[in-house]
């Protein structure tokens, strides 16, 4: 049988020597004749203790004292206590049981039923040791595929969304701003809009579905998406339709009831709407758009607004911040512009700094 440490706590000497005489032979017993002595033991062993017999009534502290103090230190939910006594009372009791005691025995004992319940009590608490170990290692190695898939994807989504980039001629190291300033102003509307429900986990999930935020230019012709100079008013019309054309892309892949599927599908329809109902394709309005479709759509302003391009060049971070605040790129909630202008001194930083941390 493997060895367990006992530990048992009585100020009386002969009810010490009784119990150590029941359990000596299979057990390891440690002894202490007050309160003190028994705190101090429990810090020196911790849960390499099994099973500690705990006398009511000790000098220095009680048995209650020292409950109270395995409670506050979370001792009682991982060592069993026996409760000892020869004179209980009913609100001793109850104390005892609320403190977590697993069981009380009463003096003078019976060795045969003492030995028989903290042999239960023993087993008991190292099952559930063991079946937590286990779910433990479980759950760690269900954090390390998860971790390791997630990473894999976001692999495959930088590189889907490198293809589009590329066709562009457009530095691929906009997905990452994207996707960076697209985490950053998510913070802050998980943190001052909780009514929108944004949690760790989904601020995650966003912020890798915006890297495809423009995957339907993959189906846009060369000469309207390399033309340097202004579209005509078709060609814009068709550009448009990138939007359209992701999502047509994305239902290829389309999975039910799939959180991560819908961001991107949202994201890649409505990042060029505007609160003002006056963006495209579907002319949603206000809240109509979901919420990390808007927050996508004031990075991917900001980013084009900063960045030079084939057709422009780049305007200067507070003239950039300016204009989206005027309304010259578009209207956007109230609620993004105000977490916007938190987050601003964070994208001047990453702005001015050439974006040195893709």
């Amino acid at each position: 049988m493997e060895e367990h440490i006992i530990l048992i706590a009585d100020d009386v000497e002969v009810n010490r020597k009784m119990l150590s005489f029941i359990f000596e032979e299979q057990y390891e017993i440690l002894e202490a004749a007050d309160g003190v002595e028994t705190i101090e033991l429990i810090e020196k062993y911790g849960e390499a203790l099994s099973l500690i017999f705990l006398d009511l009534m000790m000098p220095n502290k009680s048995g209650l004292d020292v409950l109270e103090y395995m409670s506050e230190k979370g001792y009682i939910s991982s060592i069993p206590v026996i409760m000892i006594t020869g004179e209980a009372t009913t609100d001793s009791e109850v104390k005892a049981y609320e403190y977590g005691v697993s069981d009380i025995i009463y003096k003078p004992f019976e060795p045969k039923v003492v030995m028989r319940r903290a042999q239960n009590i023993i087993e008991l608490f190292q099952n559930r040791r063991d079946i937590e170990a286990k779910l433990e290692k479980r759950t760690r190695q269900l954090r390390e595929s998860r971790e390791k898939l997630e990473r894999s994807n976001e692999f495959l989504i930088n590189a889907l969304s490198s293809v589009v980039e590329f066709r562009s001629l457009e530095s691929g190291e906009h997905i990452q701003r994207v996707k960076y300033f697209t985490k950053i102003l998510l913070k802050y509307v998980k943190d001052e809009f909780p009514e929108y429900g944004l949690t760790d986990e989904s601020v995650n999930l966003i912020t890798n579905a915006a890297a495809l935020h423009d995957l339907g230019k993959i189906a846009i012709p060369d000469s309207i998406l390399l033309k340097p100079g202004k579209l005509t008013k078709d060609e814009f019309e068709e550009m448009k339709k990138h939007t359209i054309y992701g999502c047509e892309l994305l239902e290829n892949f389309k999975q039910e009831d799939n959180e991560f599927y819908q961001y991107c599908y949202d994201i890649c329809r409505f990042h060029h709407e505007r609160y003002d109902g006056n963006g495209y394709p579907d002319k949603l309005k206000g809240e109509e758009i979901p919420i990390w479709a808007q927050v996508v759509s004031i990075v991917d302003v900001y980013d084009a607004l900063v960045s030079k391009r084939v057709y422009k060049a780049a305007y200067a971070v507070d003239e950039a911040v300016r204009m989206i605040k005027d309304d010259e790129c578009g209207v956007f909630s109230p609620k993004i512009l105000d977490c916007f202008d938190m987050a601003k001194v964070e994208f001047f930083r990453a702005t001015e700094e050439k974006f040195s941390f893709v």
